[in-house]
């Protein structure tokens, strides 16, 4: 098994939001995982099992944290990384992440769906495994996360609210609880292909279909939100609970601002990356 020590993330009570939001919020923060994002718990396992298959390299698409987590999982497994990124659509902080892991990355003009294509056509041509979610070692990976609200909780929550970009996380949850699900509530950009909330910019989820079944299953919703609804759940995540998420992460919360009526309960929010991942947004956005 490839492992950096990924997963046993805390789960955090929000007693500042709670009130505000009339909720029993809690917050489980992915971002304490190995390189900043819920991103490590499925790539342990498809790289550990690309490894188990003699593969000679990885290849993924990536928003950035899936960019990250391969390279940094890659290079402790001793095996090549490919990654394609959409020109300049990438924070400073992930790309970095992949230079100083080693990865190679190749920089295409056009969005994540034209990265993603790419990709296939890398693992195809070159014989890597792709390691992004449609690998389903990837969905079973970050399926422990769930396990562990249930054990954290001790039970199933209310609802959990998730950062909706491709909407592998989601699936990966809804395998987590299994039959017990509780209620899906997804916060995703109105403006999905230029969002400040750089890892959500994917135009069209690459499990949608998917997503939709877990959201009928679970009597779920999606909601459309503005920069300025996801830049302020941002923030008041910083200012009045004293955790510092990427953007993106902050999606989830600002469902909750939205409709915390249709929230209601014990909510669990699932905050994907850590801050550090975004700098540049602090600078223009957090003054």
């Amino acid at each position: 098994m490839i492992t950096l020590g990924e997963g046993g993330t805390p789960l955090l009570a929000a007693p500042r939001l709670s009130e505000r939001l009339g909720v029993e919020l809690w917050l489980k923060c992915e971002g304490a995982n190995p390189t900043g994002s819920f991103k490590d718990r499925g790539m342990a396992l498809a790289v550990s099992r690309a490894v188990n298959k003699g593969a000679p390299g990885v290849v993924c698409a990536s928003t950035g944290n899936t960019a990250a987590s391969a390279a940094a999982y890659a290079a402790r497994a001793g095996l090549p990384a490919i990654v394609v990124l959409s020109r300049g659509s990438i924070a400073r902080g992930k790309v970095a992440q992949v230079k100083a892991f080693g990865a190679e990355i190749r920089e295409i003009e056009g969005s994540f769906d034209d990265a993603h294509r790419e990709a296939r056509r890398l693992a195809d041509d070159e014989g890597f495994v792709n390691v992004n979610s449609i690998n389903p070692d990837r969905i079973e990976g970050q399926s422990s996360a769930a396990r562990e609200v249930l054990a954290q909780l001790g039970a199933v929550p209310d609802v959990v609210v998730l950062p909706f970009g491709g909407g592998g996380n989601t699936v990966a949850y809804a395998q987590g609880f299994g039959a017990e699900l509780p209620r899906f509530v997804l916060g995703e950009a109105e403006r999905r292909r230029d969002t400040f909330a750089t890892a959500i910019r994917i135009e069209q989820p690459v499990h949608g279909d998917e997503v939709k079944r877990v959201l009928e299953r679970s009597g779920g919703t999606v909601l459309s939100l503005s920069e300025k609804e996801i830049e302020q759940a941002w923030r008041a995540l910083a200012l009045d609970e004293g955790i510092f998420c990427e953007p993106a992460s902050a999606a989830g919360v600002a469902a909750i601002e939205r409709d915390a009526a249709a929230a209601g309960g014990r909510v669990v929010c699932v905050l994907t990356g850590h801050g550090l991942k975004d700098p540049d947004a602090v600078g223009s956005r957090a003054a």
